[in-house]
């Protein structure tokens, strides 16, 4: 804009420099011509009065011409040089224009009366282009006017666009979207009514997938249950039984890790949650199980932790670290699962930690194993699985801006970390109030 701008005014002055020129020689000439006459029929005790009239009314005086004047010629540049040769084609060509006489500022044209040499003297600002400093306030108030229009026609392009980027946003956080407005520019429209329809198909495939999911669920199920019973109504051997049954247990966490890994994640809240009180709920829960399972389970959690994250989704995320620390963090010495929770603020940040004593990971192995349907090695696990508790709690972190670290520890051990952005205790308290 600045360049188009600087192009206007020079193309604007260029335009402006001939007609000017030619109306200030065609001004000095009508002076030139007028004063002369002044001078040759007024009667000579009148001219020092018509001298002072000039002088003081029209800004012109006349000053008579001696070879002796020092004379300084006009600048050099496109508008004087034309006025110059207008007023030299109209008065003669020995006039002479000057720029200063005798030291004496002002536009200096010569003329005669009869054998007398005199100067009339112009001020500059009379026959000179526009002032810069006004030049440079048009230009200025041009530019700005410019610039306004500018954000003007800039906020309606990117209202839509914020519109767009505002849906995305809920889409990622798994929200049903608001629809966008199909109307508009046709680049918009077509984006917009693109974009709506991505957005039902994409919700009308969960829809889909859940209730395809929970069919599976229900048609798996219920036979484990009838094999159950039946195999408890066998004659098979108790050792066989005992296989079996956990055959059958671990296609059943398999299901239920599917139907986990399918449910979507709750709505973020608006306000702060009490991290500290669902994961002491949670502990106590989580405790007397792992003791059925002849485990150990400690906590180490801060009060007052609050942040934006359901409730809910906060005990499926450490849940299932709880329970892959069950399963697969067993310490070799004596097969026991000694797991610790912890919970504490980190300058803005809240770190939940859940810390096994098993044989830990190999690094190359983090990565693969955030992946679904990824399981670790069978020196750790010696289990199976469906590989999808860590794919759980990483999809239901990223829903509210946090993130899993798994980190190794020497000589044994897995540290499973989650980092989420904590909510200031004051500004909750003060919501709360209101």
């Amino acid at each position: 804009m600045l360049v188009s701008l600087g192009a206007w005014l020079q193309v604007f002055f260029s335009m402006e420099e001939g007609p000017r020129a030619a109306q200030m020689a065609q001004r000095v000439t009508t002076a030139v011509s007028i004063t002369r006459s002044a001078l040759v029929y007024a009667p000579t005790s009148v001219r020092p009065a018509l001298l002072l009239d000039l002088a003081t009314k029209e800004s012109l005086r006349v000053q008579p011409r001696e070879e002796s004047d020092v004379l300084d010629p006009l600048p050099n540049s496109n508008y004087w040089n034309h006025v110059a040769t207008e007023i030299k084609e109209r008065l003669g060509p020995d006039t002479q224009v000057m720029w200063m006489v005798n030291q004496t500022p002002g536009i200096w044209v010569s003329f005669e009366i009869n054998t007398d040499q005199y100067w009339l003297v112009f001020d500059r600002e009379q026959l000179g282009l526009t002032a810069g400093v006004e030049w440079f306030g048009w230009g200025a108030t041009a530019l700005l006017l410019a610039l306004l229009g500018a954000a003007v026609s800039a906020r309606f392009v990117n209202r839509p666009l914020a519109q767009l980027a505002k849906v995305a946003q809920q889409l990622a956080r798994g929200e049903m979207p608001s629809p966008l407005p199909e109307k508009g520019p046709a680049e918009i429209r077509d984006m917009n009514i693109a974009f709506n329809r991505m957005a039902r198909d994409i919700r009308q495939t969960e829809a889909d997938r859940e209730i395809m999911l929970a069919g599976i669920s229900h048609d798996l199920r219920t036979p484990l249950a009838r094999m159950r019973l039946e195999i408890e109504m066998s004659q098979v051997t108790e050792e066989a039984r005992q296989a079996i049954d956990e055959d059958l247990g671990q296609i059943d966490h398999s299901i239920g890790q599917l139907m986990e890994y399918a449910r979507p994640a709750g709505a973020v809240p608006e306000q702060g949650i009490d991290v500290s009180a669902a994961l002491r709920e949670l502990y106590e829960r989580e405790r007397s199980h792992t003791e059925a399972q002849d485990g150990e389970l400690t906590a180490d959690i801060e009060p007052n932790l609050y942040a934006k994250i359901s409730a809910h989704d906060l005990k499926r995320v450490v849940g299932n670290l709880i329970e892959n620390a069950r399963r697969y963090g067993r310490t070799p010495g004596d097969g026991r699962a000694r797991i610790r929770l912890s919970a504490r603020q980190q300058g803005n940040i809240l770190a939940i930690e859940v810390r096994d004593q098993g044989t830990g990971i190999a690094p190359t192995d983090v990565q693969r194993l955030l992946r679904p349907f990824s399981r670790g090695e069978s020196a750790r696990t010696g289990v199976s699985g469906a590989g999808l508790g860590l794919a759980i709690v990483e999809r239901l972190l990223g829903h509210v801006g946090g993130q899993l670290e798994l980190i190794s520890e020497p000589p044994g051990g897995l540290i499973a970390r989650i980092e989420i952005p904590k909510v200031r205790i004051r500004n909750h308290q003060l919501d709360t109030q209101v």
